[in-house]
């Protein structure tokens, strides 16, 4: 298991957690997670682009791993998580930075990169792409049956998935990573294969109909998993998902935003097998991207990759950020 380089710094009133490694002549690149992960989730790429003359900075989102957790849902909207990435830069005295995000992280380096294009001058982003303004709140698209619920609508329930994710922390981690990886299949539209970010039962949850792996991917070894572990035992879940209480809240305050373009060069990779790629106009939205990001490079497609490509296909996701920071 890598040992990464922890340490802590008061960032907007937080105590934050982040890994911290090389003082390269590169620029300094900034590290994004998802959920359920924490900054581990980058051990590979930290490596990687410290070696290859960069400073690199991962951080334990607010919620997440040792970085404080406020108890109030709403500090868990994108605007606290932009403010935080500014705050870093500030408290790690630098100007600027190259911001890279996977899942949630990809959500907030588009939004860093569109509001603050002075502090984050190129962003790349994994899984999820830029989109636009829907027309209404985004609570009122997502679909739900008698029977199913979708996954963001499960989770805006304070307690609900916290009690079912928490009942058993190593069960619930191998089951979401690996059921939303490019081992679990490929995602063909109505395969049946189980998908962790899709509809969830009513009766079961989320976690009942998805594999229980015989043995861990290859890419995810039985110390990751405890690191993994140790990070949720220490947080819970309730600030991850509180992520997911706020996209209303989102919805309403980008409304001040509207029109505004990442203005900045930009990359954007997801795994040829990624789950989100299962929903419907995916591949358009991708398509449709140069209209709101018009620096855009040619979108990057990971082969053989799932959802976690910076853990599932290491060399393939460093090799496309290290290319892209020589263009910068």
């Amino acid at each position: 298991m890598p040992q990464l380089p922890y340490r802590f710094l008061d960032v907007n009133g937080l105590r934050m957690r982040i890994a911290d490694q090389g003082q390269g002549q590169g620029p300094l690149v900034l590290l994004c997670h998802g959920f359920p992960e924490t900054a581990y989730s980058w051990r590979h790429q930290i490596a990687a682009l410290a070696a290859a003359n960069h400073r690199v900075v991962a951080p334990d989102l607010r919620g997440f791993g040792g970085t404080d957790r406020p108890a109030d849902s709403a500090q868990y909207s994108i605007m606290h998580l932009v403010a935080d990435m500014v705050g870093l830069l500030d408290a790690l005295g630098e100007e600027r930075a190259v911001i890279v995000g996977n899942d949630w992280g990809a959500t907030l380096a588009w939004q860093a990169a569109l509001l603050r294009p002075d502090r984050f001058h190129a962003v790349a982003a994994i899984g999820v792409p830029m989109m636009g303004q829907p027309p209404v709140p985004p609570t009122r698209i997502f679909p739900q049956t008698d029977d199913a619920i979708f996954y963001t609508l499960y989770f805006q329930q304070p307690g609900v998935a916290e009690a079912e994710f928490e009942r058993d922390i190593g069960l619930t981690l191998r089951k979401i990573l690996y059921a939303a990886s490019g081992d679990a299949g490929p995602r063909l539209e109505g395969d049946g294969t189980p998908n962790p970010f899709a509809m969830v039962s009513r009766e079961q949850g989320l976690l009942a109909p998805l594999p229980t792996p015989d043995a861990l991917p290859s890419w995810l070894s039985v110390a990751d998993l405890d690191a993994y572990v140790g990070d949720f035992q220490a947080s819970g879940f309730r600030g991850g998902l509180n992520l997911y209480r706020n996209l209303d809240r989102n919805w309403e305050m980008q409304h001040a935003f509207s029109g505004l373009k990442v203005a900045v060069p930009a990359l954007f990779l997801i795994g040829e097998r990624d789950v989100g790629l299962q929903i419907p106009g995916m591949r358009d939205i991708i398509a449709a991207m140069p209209s709101l990001v018009p620096l855009l490079r040619q979108p990057i497609y990971l082969q053989g990759s799932g959802h976690w490509a910076p853990q599932e296909r290491p060399d393939l996701a460093s090799e496309a950020l290290l290319s892209f920071l020589k263009t910068l």
